[in-house]
C-alpha cells in the first residue's frame, strides 16, 4: 500500500508549520493564543521522553502519546478501513475525556487554564486600557 501524494503533502505542511512555530518559541499555537492548553498538550514532551525510553515521564506528559501513530495510520489507510468512522469517533472521545480529566485535576502541571496569559487576552486588555 502506497501513501498518496496528498497525504505526504499534508504531513509535510504540518511538520514544517510545527518546526516554524517551534523555532520562534511558540510550542502550541492554541495555548499561545488563548492561554488554555489544547487536548494534545504535552504530546511533544511525551514523544521525546519515549524516545529516551522514559515511559513514566512520557505517560505523565500525555497519557495518549502512543495513540498518535495508530491514528495517523488510520487516516492514511482510511479508504481501506471499513470501520473508519467508528474508530475516529472513539479516538476523538478518548482524547476529549482525557483532556477534561486533565483540565480539572488541580495538580496537573501540564494542562492549564490561564486565559490571562494568552496573546488574545493580552492584546484586548492592552487595547481597552
Amino acid at each position: 500500500m502506497m501513501i498518496s501524494k496528498n497525504n505526504i503533502k499534508a504531513i509535510s505542511v504540518i511538520l514544517l508549520f510545527y518546526i516554524a512555530i517551534e523555532s520562534i518559541g511558540i510550542t502550541c499555537p492554541i495555548k499561545f493564543l488563548t492561554g488554555i492548553s489544547c487536548a494534545g498538550c504535552g504530546m511533544s514532551r511525551a514523544f521525546l521522553a519515549a524516545l529516551k525510553l522514559d515511559f513514566v515521564s512520557a505517560f505523565h506528559f500525555h497519557p495518549l502519546f502512543w495513540l498518535v501513530i495508530p491514528t495517523v495510520l488510520l487516516f492514511v489507510f482510511r479508504n481501506k478501513i471499513t470501520f473508519f468512522k467508528i474508530c475516529f469517533i472513539l479516538i476523538v472521545a478518548i482524547f476529549i475525556i482525557t483532556y477534561l480529566i486533565r483540565m480539572f485535576q488541580p495538580n496537573d502541571d501540564i494542562v492549564v487554564f490561564e486565559p490571562q496569559a494568552g496573546f488574545i487576552y493580552r492584546v484586548i486588555h492592552k487595547l481597552i486600557q
